[in-house]
């Protein structure tokens, strides 16, 4: 199978690169690519690879292309890929709300991949850790609406968001000046910004949009009642989630503990908390606070006995690699899987 990453000196498309080499897939041959030519940039295999500039000549006679930059290179080289017959896993958002193009979290809705699809867009990371987090709760006893709180991690923006964020924690450390930032709309180092994307007319994000609408299709819940506050925290790479819901049928905490503690892609914490830091380069996403709602104020612990229909819980999954890279990774292994690309 001969693969390329698009995009490879990036911080997604090096993810990919560890990720593909952790999960040691069958790569005859690997192509990596990226704006310009450069020299023994990325590593992959114990070995140091070139990265060529991306033209569409390049990217011939690969039947697999990673794209792990911006939405401007899968636009332009994506569409020309599928028509050749590649197949094209892209982790910008150009494609993932088009109609007729599967949107996949193969621990969420696998059976939504067909043999006669080949473009498969990589749906936005917040929305990934948290269609894995309700997906227990959809099947056990189905979701009327859900309201979420998202604290996103700085490589959310790029390798130039990280940077910029370490480079005002250094700053702030040495009791320097912060340095005037360009990825983020205020210094992010000890804040956090409830602006994550460009706001539309009505004061909603890009962000939050595509949160609500990501999360409906992942779920195939179209008529889902939704709704996101999206806000970036001085994290390195973990998003977390504070996640409100409500369900189509009475259950109670413990029904859906056993839910997530039989769901995969999860680890699920029954006592304590879980934080970014801890989950920083794993694959799995973490609930935990899993608890009904107070009806009362002097409810107490027996309230998780009841059936209710009114739930809380906290969900966080490292960004790059949950929300990105191992996603990407994971549709290529379940194209494998049902033989629909030869390894």
């Amino acid at each position: 199978m001969n693969v390329a990453v698009v995009g490879a000196t990036g911080a997604v498309g090096e993810t990919i690169l560890r990720v593909l080499e952790e999960r040691d897939l069958p790569i005859a041959r690997l192509g990596t690519f990226a704006s310009r030519d450069r020299r023994a940039a990325v590593r992959f295999r114990g070995d140091l690879l070139d990265v060529r500039a991306t033209t569409h000549e390049a990217l011939r006679g690969f039947d697999v292309v990673f794209f792990a930059g911006g939405e401007d290179a899968s636009e332009q080289y994506a569409p020309a890929l599928v028509e050749r017959g590649s197949i094209v896993i892209d982790n910008s958002a150009t494609f993932r709300m088009r109609d007729g193009v599967p949107l996949i979290v193969p621990d969420v809705n696998a059976a939504a991949l067909q043999a006669e699809h080949r473009l498969f867009p990589v749906a936005n990371c917040t929305a990934i850790v948290l269609c894995t987090a309700l997906r227990p709760i959809r099947d056990v006893a189905g979701l009327r609406g859900v309201r979420v709180a998202t604290y996103q991690a700085a490589s959310g923006a790029g390798r130039a968001g990280l940077d910029e964020f370490l480079a005002g924690e250094r700053a702030v450390a040495a009791g320097d000046a912060d340095p005037e930032p360009s990825v983020f709309a205020r210094p992010l180092a000890r804040n956090v910004l409830p602006e994550v994307g460009s706001f539309d007319g009505t004061g909603w994000s890009s962000e939050e949009r595509k949160i609500c609408d990501e999360t409906r299709k992942l779920l195939g819940l179209p008529q889902l009642a939704i709704g996101a506050t999206a806000v970036r925290v001085p994290v390195r790479t973990a998003h977390s989630e504070a996640v409100f819901l409500e369900t189509v049928r009475a259950t109670n905490v413990a029904e859906l503990a056993a839910a997530f503690e039989h769901a995969p892609g999860i680890v699920f914490h029954r006592r304590g908390i879980v934080t970014p830091r801890d989950v920083e380069g794993t694959d799995d996403v973490h609930v935990a606070r899993l608890r009904a709602a107070l009806r009362q104020a002097q409810d107490d612990k027996a309230q998780d006995d009841k059936a209710q229909t009114e739930f809380a819980l906290w969900c966080v999954g490292d960004q790059l690699r949950r929300g990105a890279a191992t996603n990407a990774v994971q549709i290529l292994e379940l194209l494998l899987s049902k033989g629909y690309v030869a390894g």
